[in-house]
């Protein structure tokens, strides 16, 4: 059923949004330099040094924390390649609101924007959508900061401002979001998102409603730069009924039948991969990083509606290694340690889980106890070739995180 699917991707994110009035790859500074954790900017900023990326240069501070790992993703642009199958569910999505949006004049309602720099500022990303300044969502330990001023993208509701500011009233937005977070199967720091705005001026929305010429969007309320005035009940069942058809339409296509000072209207954000995991039963988030053509070939297809079931290639065995250390006493974030995995282990690290925590029952020190799972999924890995990695983070853990290893 479609609403059954609709849960089980987590389609909408939905709010009311406000309308004003009116590549290169990159690299990281050389200072970081070549070596596994050679330095500390490689989770970690240091004042005075810069990062290059996409041809710019951004002043590091106390809030850089990129790693290697996420900066050479920046610029890849999955949703961009043709027949990669994060393309072929954007343009799906993209058909679909073609043909059932239409314009007065016969043209596309939706505009895309697909081409839109992760880099943003910090109120690009967080002020211009309201998020309050204390708000948990702008952690360190959360995002990507080049500085206390930009940062990569958390969500494509970043450019939602810009857009409406430039008088869009309905518009599409994919690019690659990024985000610390834990290491399996389901996560990675770089994912691609799918981002639908529509606003509706008091017209259009009532238009077919009997009497609608009397309705409001606003109920007689007050409005600051931080606050619009409440939305009247009739204007937000017509919206939430909208946004309803909307996904109802868009997950048939995809699956079958399984605020403004003028305006009102809804939003909602998509994770592509989520999206082909499902619709073509791919198992592991890292494939969508594979230049192996054994994967690559199973999406070249000649109709992008084509049905597609991801082969998987052959399944070459685990190798799992436990690392165990106490944590320092204050300033261990559990995502900086998921990070320092990814810099060093790269794409071998197929999950970490914490399988252990330990108090001291005389120091009260804490121990943590992690068991990491590296596959690659191309060929078979040596317990040489694996040893010599998680070495390798023993030695980072210690020196860039401050614990004390126990191994």
């Amino acid at each position: 059923m479609v609403c059954s699917a609709l849960r089980r991707v987590a389609l909408a994110r939905v709010y009311l949004v406000r309308k004003a009035s009116h590549v290169t790859r990159g690299h990281q500074h050389q200072a970081c330099g070549s070596r596994p954790a050679a330095s500390k900017c490689a989770v970690q900023g240091t004042t005075g040094g810069a990062v290059e990326l996409l041809g710019k240069f951004y002043p590091q501070d106390d809030h850089t924390n990129l790693t290697r790992k996420v900066l050479s993703r920046v610029g890849r642009n999955l949703h961009n390649q043709q027949h990669h199958p994060l393309w072929l569910i954007k343009e799906r999505v993209k058909e679909h609101f073609y043909k059932q949006y239409v314009g007065r004049f016969g043209t596309p309602l939706f505009s895309v924007y697909d081409d839109l720099s992760p880099v943003v500022t910090t109120w690009q990303n967080f002020d211009s959508l309201l998020i309050p300044a204390d708000h948990p969502s702008r952690k360190k330990g959360d995002n990507y900061y080049l500085n206390r001023t930009h940062m990569l993208r958390a969500h494509t509701s970043a450019h939602q401002w810009d857009l409406l500011h430039a008088g869009l009233d309905a518009f599409l937005v994919v690019g690659d979001v990024y985000r610390r977070d834990q290491i399996d199967s389901q996560h990675y720091p770089v994912f691609h998102q799918l981002e639908a705005v529509r606003l509706f001026s008091k017209h259009e929305l009532f238009a077919g409603v009997k009497d609608g010429e009397s309705l409001q969007l606003f109920e007689q309320s007050s409005r600051s730069a931080h606050k619009q005035e409440t939305h009247t009940m009739e204007a937000m069942k017509l919206i939430e009924f909208d946004l309803k058809q909307t996904l109802t339409r868009l997950v048939t296509h995809l699956f079958g039948d399984a605020g403004a000072q003028d305006r009102i209207g809804w939003a909602f954000g998509l994770g592509l991969e989520r999206l082909a995991m499902i619709l073509y039963s791919i198992p592991d988030i890292r494939l969508f990083w594979s230049e192996d053509e054994r994967f690559l070939k199973q999406f070249r297809v000649s109709d992008i509606n084509q049905e597609v079931t991801f082969q998987p290639l052959s399944k070459y065995p685990a190798v799992i290694n436990d690392i165990s250390f106490w944590l320092p006493s204050e300033n261990y974030a559990e995502n900086d340690f998921y990070d320092l995995v990814r810099t060093i282990g790269g794409d071998l690290v197929e999950k970490v889980d914490l399988i252990d925590k330990f108090e001291h029952p005389k120091t009260h020190k804490t121990s943590h106890c992690y068991r990491i799972t590296y596959r690659h999924m191309e060929r078979t890995l040596s317990q040489g070739e694996v040893r010599h990695v998680h070495r390798a983070l023993q030695e980072a853990v210690v020196q860039l995180l401050g614990v004390e290893g126990r191994f």
